[in-house]
């Protein structure tokens, strides 16, 4: 499916669930990533993206931007997320193992971070309580500006990359009857289970 530059706002947002700057960052470092690397969006498992956002702060709703953008995705598997706490990609073309780097200008970030929207934010109002008016300007700052205003695109360089591999096995837990596929399995006393089952945490 090819998206038009519109669509894919449009599609981010619906998607994310609320309007806020955050999301449309991550669609522009998608794009710009995949612009560099003269690939389209991953319809199956074409891309490889290591995303750096973490587990809980402001501006991970950029995660969601950067999956519409690329179509590496959670259920695809070919997505990670580094827990770094930052907001760049690297985005990996599996065919050619070629990969590039893209954050957001770091100045362009503190200047957003100035704003009556993250002083909202930072006082417990949800985004989408925020009243459109203030962020409606923040997104379409972030979805208008030039690449060179905003983005750092670094040099597309060679990887040594080998792409996650599936798995088709599975069996089903013998203490809660659930399917498990293979990296889930863990034997307890003897029965094959699920990680839940097995008292394990991983």
């Amino acid at each position: 499916m090819v998206l038009g530059r519109d669509s894919i706002l449009d599609l981010g947002i619906k998607l994310h669930g609320h309007l806020c700057p955050a999301m449309p960052w991550g669609l522009r470092v998608g794009l710009a990533a995949m612009a560099a690397l003269g690939v389209e969006r991953a319809k199956n498992k074409e891309l490889y993206c290591n995303c750096e956002v973490g587990d809980a702060h402001a501006m991970m709703c950029f995660a969601d931007g950067v999956q519409t953008a690329t179509g590496c995705t959670l259920g695809k598997g070919n997505i990670a997320k580094l827990g770094y706490n930052k907001n760049a990609i690297e985005l990996i073309d599996v065919k050619s193992s070629r990969a590039v780097r893209v954050t957001c200008k770091p100045e362009r970030v503190v200047k957003g971070f100035q704003g009556k929207f993250f002083e909202l934010r930072k006082s417990g109002v949800e985004p989408q309580d925020v009243p459109e008016e203030i962020v409606r300007p923040l997104v379409d700052a972030v979805w208008s500006a030039p690449d060179d205003d905003i983005l750092v695109v670094g040099e597309v360089r060679k990887v040594d990359f080998v792409r996650p591999k599936g798995t088709f096995e599975w069996a089903r837990c013998e203490r809660c009857g659930e399917v498990v596929f293979g990296p889930g399995l863990r034997i307890v006393d003897g029965k094959v289970v699920c990680i839940p089952c097995s008292g394990y945490r991983a």
